[in-house]
């Protein structure tokens, strides 16, 4: 059964779904962006409705100031507070949990990696963790060299460049861009998420969109030594998709899989 009902969090009213199962593990999915609790295409409804079938608790709210929630939204960075007080009140509403995973895509995965050792969770499923603070319009360096490449593979891509078919400004634009070192250092929130990542000892499971910029940007920061620590704990598997919602029905199946297996852990 499908419940909607509403919790408190910080003198504000946040609205949350909950998809009812006997199990004692549960997932708790928290929206990336801007997204209300449904997700894009209908993806988070849907994995909690094929996770509820499977035995398992789910829980989705809009955080402050999304959706039916009131109050501002400051962004995921503001979000500690929302997510710790709905995993409260999804122990509350299905008191037989034992355990509770914790499932975010993009900067809601992000925002789990900050805030994990506050929110009162035991386990965390990561899909493209945001990793980018742009200085300027162009995608990530990672996912413009993975491009290019691409590019290069196709004959009429090249005609195009011969032809007078390419933005040239673009083009140099994106070749600066792209020639930064690969598998820098990170700095700024990556370089916080490595160390979140490495002071945490629950599990996690990272997951990936093969092809995504978002997913690319993570995976070439994933790559340096800050993150060695967490590449030796953390689990972490591709699909072969560039949906960053994991939209196509293959891609809901892929994902739908490997959120059960953290679950049955």
């Amino acid at each position: 059964m499908r419940r909607l009902i509403s919790f408190q969090c910080a003198g504000e009213t946040l609205a949350a779904t909950l998809d009812e199962a006997p199990g004692t593990t549960g997932l708790l999915i928290v929206s990336g962006g801007n997204e209300i609790r449904i997700g894009a295409h209908r993806g988070m409804a849907e994995l909690a409705a094929n996770v509820a079938a499977a035995g398992h608790p789910v829980f989705r709210y809009d955080r402050r100031g999304i959706g039916d929630s009131t109050g501002e939204n400051n962004g995921f960075e503001s979000t500690a507070e929302d997510i710790r007080e709905a995993a409260a009140a999804f122990r509350r509403e299905a008191p037989q949990l034992a355990r509770l995973v914790a499932f975010g895509n993009c900067d809601a995965a992000s925002a789990l990696i900050l805030f994990q050792a506050e929110i009162g969770i035991d386990a965390l499923v990561l899909t493209n963790p945001w990793t980018i603070e742009a200085a300027d319009d162009l995608p990530p360096a990672a996912a413009i060299r993975s491009r290019y490449v691409e590019k290069l593979k196709n004959p009429r891509e090249l005609l195009r460049l011969f032809t007078g078919g390419v933005n040239i400004r673009k083009l140099v634009s994106g070749l600066v861009k792209a020639s930064a070192k690969s598998s820098q250092a990170p700095a700024g929130l990556p370089a916080r998420l490595a160390a979140a990542l490495d002071a945490t000892r629950m599990p996690v499971t990272i997951l990936l969109a093969q092809r995504d910029n978002t997913a690319l940007a993570f995976a070439d920061h994933w790559k340096s030594d800050p993150f060695a620590p967490a590449r030796a704990r953390c689990a972490l598997d591709t699909c072969d998709t560039d949906s960053h919602s994991f939209a196509r029905p293959a891609d809901k199946a892929w994902l739908t899989q490997r959120v059960l297996a953290a679950l049955k852990a």
